[in-house]
């Protein structure tokens, strides 16, 4: 690979021949002047996308106050590091005992969830002070985080590699509601024995919400797995009865619910009082909902989902695993600890809003199989293990064309494998107002036509639209070294056209803002003979700013730095991009190399 140096890319600048094969390219992508080689981007303007409206305000550790000799460390982009794995690649470490971080309480708040790591291995408590007084602890445990080795697959194992996915989540229920502005520690005491780096907290008034209509929702006779199904069984053989209410409490469940014969709705005392626990003693259990076609139009709102699950496994593990329904609203649940949250193949016209999933497997949500018409919306995922938020329209299980969707008001944090939000395939889908961020190594954004090896629809005719996107911190390497950017645009196994970027900020990536990329078939490893399968065709990215693309200084320095890329020949087996792109308003500030073409296959142009 060749780096074009700090001072041709000056020259270049100076005589307006950023280069494509095909066309020039205006030196002043800006408007005003494109810089070179500057530093980090400035962050301080509002961003573009403000993401989901969730219930809980978040505060990161290192905006808050450490004390007692606890320190700020990063940042850094290094996986398996407490600052390189962390939200805003900062965080807190408390090593001995007595230090701490404090927070000042931003609403009023009687929950608290806090994001940590602790050593492989252990299990710990962690001390919470409200205004001097002790008032509860954290109980921390290491089973759900600490995987090893290849990054695409990474195990249980620590002789299998180095380490990543270093993180998890505690939540806690305070005795009382402590107004905003009172002072919330998270300390070291004597008897929390670990070390602990602590990334941020989460801060929420919660209430428990009663049965909606006594008379119209029955209730379990208890907590068991079988006292559900029969309360669900109830349901639909009652016709005058509308759901099931599920009272506070903590419910243990060991396989899948099954809702068929008739729509139902099930309703919880909300995520934070009505729990469903996977066996204790288990691993990888599969617990959640199936569903029938006859209970098209269920409703299920208002409790929460905390799975055994250790490492990833293809196929079980999904909370909500739906194929040929329709009508259904998901909203108000909370997900931790399962491979997916929901995985959808041929569902239609679903509402999935105001859900919170967090320290995944897998994807958090994919719609996959013809899935159209859908709304997925004001949802927020952290920590997941594949694409955050997923479309793909892939056809091994039926279905037809995959349109119609509306994925809007999203925020992706911390993806540990895969991207925030992918799109693959597919036409007349929208995509808004998506904020991702530290996504740890892949792009923030995903647009491909890749069918892995199923049958899928790519792009096109219809339109693609992805409005209204800020991607902070995103990318990374993955694939056995391809550096990944904010925004990653792939021609692949089928069509890749019609797609429209409107209003983007990438602010300080890994490696580079955008990058197109195609993928060839045949021919030698050096893709000498190969061909590539499509062109990127029709695609139009308007207002779009890259800032802070700066050098990697790691193994991957000579692929690091650019604003935007046209991949000159990505991987082993592969060849350079092919196709052609337009810019409309694009800014670019701060990048070592602000657009960076040598091929004669793939044309930028900037208008």
């Amino acid at each position: 690979m060749r780096t074009r140096p700090a001072a041709a890319l000056t020259a270049a600048l100076a005589t307006s021949l950023l280069t494509t094969g095909a066309a020039a390219v205006p030196a002043d992508t800006t408007g005003t002047a494109g810089t070179a080689g500057g530093g980090a981007a400035d962050t301080s303007a509002a961003p573009i996308a403000t993401g989901a409206d969730m219930p809980y305000t978040t505060v990161e550790a290192e905006d808050a106050s450490p004390g007692g000799g606890a320190q700020v460390v990063g940042p850094n982009r290094e996986i398996g590091d407490p600052a390189g794995e962390a939200s805003g690649r900062r965080a807190v470490t408390l090593t001995e005992t007595g230090q701490y971080v404090e927070f000042t309480a931003p609403v009023d708040t009687n929950t608290l969830v806090t994001r940590f790591s602790i050593p492989d291995g252990e299990e710990a408590t962690l001390s919470v002070h409200v205004d001097g007084e002790k008032a509860g602890a954290f109980e921390l445990t290491s089973e759900y985080a600490w995987l090893y080795g290849p990054e695409e697959a990474p195990v249980n194992d620590p002789g299998a590699g180095p380490p990543r996915h270093i993180y998890d989540e505690a939540n806690l229920v305070l005795e009382e509601t402590v107004p905003a502005g009172s002072t919330i520690r998270l300390q070291k005491d004597a008897e929390d024995t670990s070390e602990y780096a602590v990334d941020f907290v989460d801060f929420e008034e919660a209430v428990a919400a009663p049965n909606p209509d006594p008379d119209a929702f029955v209730e379990p006779e208890g907590t068991t797995h079988q006292d559900v199904q029969a309360a669900l069984d109830t349901a639909r053989m009652d016709g005058s009865v509308e759901g099931v209410y599920l009272p506070p409490g903590d419910y243990e469940t060991g396989s899948k619910f099954q809702v068929y014969g008739a729509p139902v709705k099930v309703v919880g005392a909300g995520p934070w009082f009505t729990r469903f626990h996977a066996p204790a003693g288990q691993e990888n259990t599969d617990i959640g909902f199936r569903a029938d076609q006859g209970a098209n139009g269920s409703e299920f709102s208002g409790f929460a989902y905390f799975g055994n699950y250790t490492s990833r496994i293809d196929g079980p593990g999904k909370v909500f695993d739906l194929q040929n329904v329709s009508g259904m609203t998901i909203e108000d649940i909370w997900v931790e600890h399962m491979v997916c949250f929901f995985w959808g193949a041929n569902t239609d016209d679903m509402t999935i809003r105001g859900n919170r999933i967090r320290n995944t497997f897998a994807d958090g949500l994919n719609m996959t199989n013809g899935s159209s018409g859908n709304l997925v919306a004001d949802n927020e995922a952290r920590a997941t293990g594949d694409d955050s938020f997923a479309l793909f329209a892939a056809q091994d299980a039926g279905g037809g064309e995959q349109s119609g969707n509306v994925y809007e008001n999203l925020t992706s944090k911390l993806t540990w494998r895969a991207a925030g939000l992918a799109v693959y395939g597919g036409q007349d889908n929208t995509f808004r107002n998506v904020h991702v961020a530290d996504t740890l190594v892949y792009s923030g954004v995903t647009v491909s036509s890749l069918d892995f090896g199923y049958p899928m629809s790519g792009f096109g005719p219809g339109e693609t639209s992805l409005q209204d996107l800020t991607i902070e911190r995103a990318g990374g390497h993955f694939w056995g070294g391809q550096t990944f950017p904010g925004i990653w645009m792939f021609s692949a196994s089928e069509p890749f056209r019609n797609i429209r970027v409107d209003n983007a900020e990438i602010i300080d990536p890994t490696y580079h803002g955008v990058m197109f990329q195609t993928n060839y078939v045949g021919g030698r490893p050096d893709y000498v003979g190969g061909r590539p399968e499509h062109p990127v065709e029709d695609t139009v990215l308007s207002n779009i700013t890259v800032s802070g693309a700066q050098k990697s200084g790691d193994e991957f320095d000579d692929r690091s730095g650019f604003g935007i890329w046209a991949n000159e020949m990505p991987e082993e087996g592969q060849g350079p991009a092919v196709g052609r792109a337009v810019f409309r308003n694009l800014t670019l500030t701060g990048n070592a190399e602000d657009i960076r073409n040598t091929t004669d296959t793939f044309e930028i142009a900037v208008e």
